[in-house]
């Protein structure tokens, strides 16, 4: 029988994708006046090793690329191939065709013929240009070929730490590059003697997608022991050499003594983990998003259900039920640090999403004709899996627009006394419950006046007395832009609705910060996850509503002198000098046995995306961390609702949409009549 190779696809394009990052990465940091050899051993590791899976997988259009691509590399890295700027370019570029035609074949796909005859026409071109003809490409070829010990004949191969039902599939594994002539497994050590024509190196790198690199070590067969003495020892033999072992990828024959090993880097399988026994400690475990969340909504299962209980046992004797009591608070703590353990696992470091924008700031600088500097700060602060992937769409709206309409040309900076290069910079760090997002630049500014100016043409009612924070504001507004010309690029505005929008859904909000003539600072709070809310429960009628803890600034009684009636029936409290809107929320889920008189009931002070308005409850009744429930997947969209969630007693509270309800107060009052008496069918 032999073994479905597919079942590694998911494992390759995984690392595969690893592999590419780091390699681009690598690219942006090289100097090509002076390459780092390291640097360059680590791209090349990154595109053989993806070469060799691409190969034993079938992927041919992938293969044939990293190929030619690897063809260069290798010239670069033994100083035949000087790199420029130019160069670079179009190595950068390939990795973007590599990972299009991964993308391809993740999908089942062919990757597009036509870019991938383009792109191999670039890498001939380049290789023909610089003297690596097709006689020198053969001679890359035939030296990639001969690496490793035995690159054409028979080979030992030892395998240590495999458990005897993976022996049989790993064995036929290795069939894939030749012929088995002897396998045998003991001590949890696979051994197979191997006739083939691959390389150490290409089936290393294969082998990496399946089992670590420290597991695997080859011989020469002429070299290897006899059978006695290989079976005994082998375990502690596998162990020294993995101990010894310093290059997963020996350098090409070309005068192989004066070459010495190289280092292993980052970039390829190997180097990921330490090439030690000891590395198997700090091993990790690829599991699919699904099963995390499953296991998410079960925590929250159980969280509801202790908290069920709880409610349940609170009347209770301390003295006559003290065991019982004592069980539940031992309950409530397992569960609460379940909870966040299993939170923990979903939280991503905010250098997945930074690790994006050091190539878009360089390609984008240079189209633009402008230098610039990217710095990034707090790359490790955590952020859930879920809010990283939505984040990233305003944050490439953001750079680019500090890119375009920022930071200057090098002639208006040196003009203006400042340095030919601007600077940008992407900060993160933690706020009590949130995530503090920065995106600056030492550009020019916001110019308060042309904002002004715009904001008269578009209609808005604006101000000369208004506050800088309120002017600023005013960009967020649908089409509004300031750009002296419109580029593919956009000017600062254009779109900035859009962005804090997309930020409010995720309940955060962006404010921004501005000097004229030092820069500008856009600032985006964001809560750590979606999954897990801090809210006060409010009741209106017979109704428990949650408002998430975030948006609330204070609660009052209200005096009638308070409240003014402004167009139609809309009414605004007046607070402290400021007129808010006031929304009654027994108006909006047409609630009839609530209280309808402002002044005997509770008014809440809310925020959302820069404006502050009022809300009419019943009564508060307290704060709770609840577990979050997409209305929208277990039952429909409900306007003014963002989720709901399960309370101590079983019953369905619904969580209060805030930015939502902070929109068009004139069509409020029946706009969302009948909504409330659907969803509180939940029950």
């Amino acid at each position: 029988m032999s073994i479905d190779i597919t079942e590694f696809y998911q494992t390759f394009f995984e690392e595969a994708e690893e592999l590419l990052s780091d390699m681009e990465q690598q690219l942006l940091q090289i100097d090509p006046s002076d390459p780092d050899s390291e640097q360059l051993n680590a791209i090349f590791r990154a595109a053989h090793s993806i070469k060799g899976g691409a190969g034993t997988f079938g992927f041919t259009v992938l293969q044939e690329t990293t190929h030619l691509f690897e063809n260069l590399l290798d010239k670069a890295r033994h100083h035949e191939l000087t790199l420029d700027p130019t160069i670079i370019d179009i190595f950068l570029e390939t990795k973007d065709m590599l990972s299009d035609q991964l993308n391809a074949y993740r999908q089942q796909t062919e990757p597009d013929s036509a870019t991938y005859e383009r792109i191999c026409n670039t890498l001939k071109a380049l290789a023909e240009e610089k003297g690596q003809g097709e006689g020198a490409a053969a001679t890359t070829t035939a030296q990639t070929a001969a690496a490793g010990p035995a690159a054409s004949g028979a080979m030992v191969i030892r395998i240590a730490g495999v458990a005897a039902d993976n022996a049989t599939s790993l064995a036929e594994e290795l069939a894939l590059f030749g012929t088995v002539l002897e396998q045998q497994h003991a001590n949890d050590v696979l051994t197979v003697q191997l006739e083939t024509a691959t390389g150490e190196d290409d089936i290393r790198a294969v082998l990496c997608f399946v089992v670590d690199d420290d597991q695997i070590t080859f011989e020469s067969a002429a070299a290897a022991p006899s059978e006695s003495a290989v079976v005994a020892p082998a375990a502690e033999e596998a162990e020294q050499k993995a101990l010894e072992k310093d290059d997963a990828t020996p350098p090409p024959a070309v005068d192989a003594a004066a070459v010495p090993a190289e280092p292993a880097k980052a970039a390829a399988p190997a180097a990921k983990k330490a090439a030690s026994a000891a590395s198997s400690e700090n091993a990790s475990l690829r599991v699919s998003i699904e099963k995390i969340d499953q296991i998410i909504n079960l925590v929250g299962e159980l969280v509801i259900t202790q908290s069920m209980l709880e409610q349940g046992t609170a009347d209770f004797d301390p003295v006559t039920h003290g065991s019982l009591l004592s069980g539940m608070n031992q309950l409530q703590r397992n569960a609460r640090d379940l909870q966040e353990a299993v939170m923990s696992i979903r939280m991503m470091p905010m250098d997945v999403v930074f690790n994006r924008f050091p190539r878009l700031v360089r390609d984008l600088a240079g189209k633009l004709g402008k230098q610039v500097e990217l710095e990034t700060v707090g790359k490790s602060t955590e952020l859930d899996k879920g809010l990283i992937e939505r984040i990233v769409d305003p944050l490439t709206h953001l750079v680019r627009n500090s890119l375009d309409h920022g930071i200057e040309t090098p002639d208006r900076r040196l003009a203006a006394g400042k340095p030919a290069a601007g600077r940008l910079t992407l900060s993160a760090s933690h706020q009590g419950g949130n995530i503090l997002i920065e995106i600056s630049d030492d550009g020019a500014g916001l110019n308060r006046d042309r904002i002004l100016g715009k904001a008269r043409e578009n209609g808005l009612a604006v101000s000369d007395a208004m506050s800088d924070d309120d002017v600023w504001q005013l960009i967020f507004a649908p089409g509004f832009s300031t750009a002296e010309q419109v580029t593919d690029l956009s000017g600062r505005g254009v779109g900035m609705d859009v962005v804090k929008r997309n930020i409010a859904q995720m309940g955060g909000h962006v404010d921004i910060l501005s000097r004229p003539g030092q820069g500008t600072t856009t600032r985006i709070v964001l809560p750590l996850t979606l999954a897990i809310l801090d809210g006060m429960s409010v009741r209106v009628g017979e109704e428990v509503y949650i408002l998430p803890l975030g948006a609330i600034k204070e609660s009052m009684q209200v005096k009638p002198e308070d409240i003014s009636t402004v167009t139609g029936s809309d009414r605004v409290l007046h607070v402290r000098g400021e007129y808010l809107p006031l929304v009654e929320l027994y108006r909006v889920f047409d609630i009839p046995e609530a209280q309808q008189d402002v002044t005997k009931g509770i008014v809440m002070i809310v925020q959302s995306e820069g404006r502050s308005f009022a809300l009419q409850v019943d009564q508060l009744i307290g704060q709770h961390q609840v577990v979050v429930k997409n209305l929208e997947t277990n039952y429909r969209r409900v306007p003014g609702i963002s989720a709901a969630t399960i309370l101590g007693d079983g019953s369905v509270a619904l969580i209060l949409d805030i930015p939502a309800l902070s929109r068009a107060p004139q069509d409020r009052e029946g706009s969302h009549t009948g909504n409330h008496r659907s969803a509180a069918t939940l029950h």
